[in-house]
């Protein structure tokens, strides 16, 4: 450890390269008219970016860099200031600050985010391209995670009936970057970021991202270890800006499936215990990918842009968990186990059109573009039978179960296929505003979705093709500079492959996709130009689910419906000049309306509390010292759809204090769950329930110039 800390002192401390500009622009000098025309937006962004909390622009809803007062959708930004702050190194962190979004278990080993009542492990993207393995995400290559709520497949495709998360990564500039960040906490957690960056030439320039970390947990057995490299560089030719850059990423972890319930509550277990064998509970997750993306403007109001990405994610998990509750009478629990391969290989091409002009007081932008797509993924499920016989077993809760040998092999109904989803898309948006006051955004995407599934112990081949069309339109009325007022209308719909198309049987194949609409009207509010107050009322009906024929139980009928009403705030900036927060409070209610293949009609959506509140406060004292004190509340929520166990409600209290050092260094000290409060974090259905951590330290030695 003291050596990582002298290697990030000699990073804060290392001079620019003779050259560098001192004014910190992240384009290179240099005499062409593309240079000069594409950096002021670049250099506001950055440097907005670095001094306080608020964004002030994003590319992810309309693709085309849009200030957030003018998008006419809900929309959460946390940016690399938050995100260092509040250490939010997971996805599950990060959305505790998005208001109406709460994290699943995932099993232990996937992030599984229920967006507005929809529950969804696909709806994630990296820089506009889809990343919808299941895995868990790290912040260490981050710029900034886009939020975005309600329906918009005109910009995203399928899916995404909720929302989606967008992460923007870091990219190489010519603003010279030099910084690197050590970790280490309570239950012994370890990790170690680094980011360098700078021009190599007037033309070039590069950067490299890398993580390291080795952590414990409170949880007994409990451990990870993840790793990854990010090299990216940027080529600026003439009117043509060249970006390519690859990823290598591994996670390794125990697989954690929390505790089993008892009489409709989390079982009052000791929140260390672990159930299941710490031995064959692991999983393994390797990502690489590579992109390269190129911009030509023309300098006149014509940008061309085209990005491919190419990723292949290898996982394995395999696990043994609770599948009852407790029995109170012999204290213990029913086991089951299992374990799935997966590995995917994705390609996929994006390129836009986007054209700008004026006439008067119609000012309009219209982006045109397509995409293209091919994934392929084999998928081999195996079931755990214990002595190589039953598929269930029933041990004490003395700790680690003890369990007797588990043998893996296939039943007749674990999956073992080879599945291939390909994707032609199409789509226009038109952005015209009407004078200062008035803009309206409105467009149309369509996709051929195609999805065909072998099943290789049968040599079954299964396929479905949709046409999908996905229209969105939106108004924004701004009466005053400070005040912008919108309504919103959106669609998307989700094939019947589903979020990972796995598994595609003949009764399945037959459905069509479910369709969600989102309705939206909001106001956003900028009582000063750091500070930004946003409400949005919204309702999310999901309708064309599949539910059993009254008249046939065999059969399925596409008549299941569900519903999302809710209203929420959000807060982001300075409150006054030393004051930064993040935060806010969404009200909802998500049910179903009739019944589907999972639910009876009046059901609540798990996961999905009443009220959820978050807020985090930060102000500086002094010019080297800041702390931070911040809530987290999540009102009682349902750990299943069938609405058999509850979840109670709870409030948990954190704090942070921030020293800054000489010569650009600063220990940071976070404290979360600062009250010691007992309770359950999320759930995984009914019996796999993570308790919340206790009182949990994390310090950190930071250097960025």
């Amino acid at each position: 450890m003291p050596v990582a800390l002298l290697f990030v002192a000699v990073i804060a401390l290392a001079p620019a390269p003779a050259g560098q500009d001192s004014a910190r622009t992240r384009r290179p000098p240099a005499d062409s008219s593309a240079a000069q025309s594409m950096s002021e937006v670049r250099v506001t962004a950055e440097g907005s970016s670095r001094r306080q909390y608020r964004t002030t622009r994003i590319r992810s809803s309309t693709r085309t860099l849009t200030p957030l007062r003018e998008i006419p959708q809900s929309v959460t930004v946390l940016g690399p200031q938050v995100l260092s702050d509040l250490s939010l190194h997971t996805m599950a962190r990060a959305m505790e600050y998005v208001s109406g979004i709460t994290m699943g278990q995932g099993e232990g080993h996937r992030d599984a985010p229920t967006i507005r009542g929809q529950s969804t492990t696909a709806d994630f993207f990296v820089d506009g391209v889809r990343d919808d393995a299941q895995y868990l995400r790290d912040s260490y290559n981050v710029a900034q995670i886009d939020v975005l709520k309600g329906a918009n497949a005109l910009v995203f495709g399928r899916g995404g009936g909720g929302g989606v998360i967008n992460r923007v990564m870091k990219q190489a500039e010519w603003t010279s970057t030099h910084s690197g960040r050590v970790e280490s906490g309570s239950f012994g957690a370890r990790r170690f970021t680094v980011d360098v960056g700078q021009g190599l030439t007037a033309r070039v320039a590069a950067r490299v991202n890398a993580l390291h970390e080795k952590s414990g947990s409170y949880r007994d057995f409990v451990s990870h270890e993840r790793s990854g490299v990010n090299p990216t560089m940027a080529v600026l030719a003439g009117k043509l800006l060249l970006r390519a850059g690859v990823e290598h990423f591994v996670d390794r972890r125990t697989v954690d499936r929390g505790l089993p319930s008892a009489n409709g509550r989390p079982a009052l277990l000791d929140r260390r215990m672990f159930v299941g064998d710490p031995e064959q509970n692991r999983s393994t997750m390797t990502v690489d990918g590579a992109h390269v993306l190129a911009e030509y403007d023309n300098g006149r109001g014509l940008t061309v842009r085209t990005h491919t990405r190419a990723m292949q994610y290898d996982k394995f998990y395999r696990n043994v968990f609770a599948t009852s509750a407790v029995n109170p009478a012999a204290a213990q629990v029913t086991l089951g186990a299992y374990s799935t391969a997966t590995d995917r290989r994705s390609v996929f091409n994006q390129s836009d059109l986007v054209y700008t002009s004026r006439r008067g007081a119609l000012r309009q932008t219209l982006v045109t573009g397509t995409e293209f797509s091919r994934q392929a993924t084999e998928n081999v499920r195996l079931t755990g039978y214990f002595e190589n016989t039953s598929t269930l077993r029933a041990v004490p809760l003395t700790g680690t179960a003890a369990i007797t040998p588990v043998v893996f092999r296939a039943s007749a109904t674990d999956a073992d296929n080879h599945a291939v989803a390909n994707v032609a898309a199409l789509f226009a948006q038109e952005q015209v505003h009407v004078g200062e006051q008035v803009q309206i955004v409105m467009g149309v995407r369509y996709d051929r979705f195609a999805v065909g599934v072998r099943e290789h112990r049968t040599d079954a081949v299964t396929q479905r093709v949709d046409h999908l069309l996905s229209p969105r339109a939106g108004v924004v009325f701004t009466p005053t500079r400070a005040i912008s007022m919108y309504g919103s209308v959106g669609a998307s719909s989700l094939p019947s492959a589903g979020d990972q198309f796995s598994s595609l049987s003949p009764s399945a194949a037959s459905l069509s996709p479910e369709q969600f609409r989102n309705r939206e009207v909001g106001v956003k509010w900028t009582p000063r130009e750091e500070l930004e107050l946003t409400t949005a009322w919204y309702r999310l009906d999901r309708t064309n689910s599949a539910a059993p024929d009254p008249g046939n139980a065999a059969l399925l009928v596409q008549t299941g419906a569900q519903r999302t009403n809710g209203v929420e705030v959000g807060v982001t900036g300075a409150v006054l000049p030393r004051w930064d927060v993040v935060g806010g409070v969404a009200v909802q209610r998500a049910t179903i309306l009739r019944r589907t293949s999972a639910a009876r009609a009046g059901a609540t959506i798990p996961l999905v509390p009443r009220t959820t509140l978050s807020l985090w406060n930060k102000v500086r004292v002094t010019s080297r010292a800041s702390f931070g004190a911040g809530a987290v509340h999540q009102g009682a929520r349902y750990a299943a759809i069938d609405n058999s166990v509850r979840l109670p409600a709870f409030t948990r209290l954190d704090g942070g204090l921030f020293v800054t050092l000489p010569r650009a260094l600063t220990v940071q000290l976070h404290v979360e769950n600062a009250l010691g409060t007992r309770y359950a974090a999320t759930s995984h259905g009914n019996n796999n329930i993570m308790p919340g951590a206790p009182r949990t330290f994390r310090l950190s030695l930071f250097a960025m110039p």
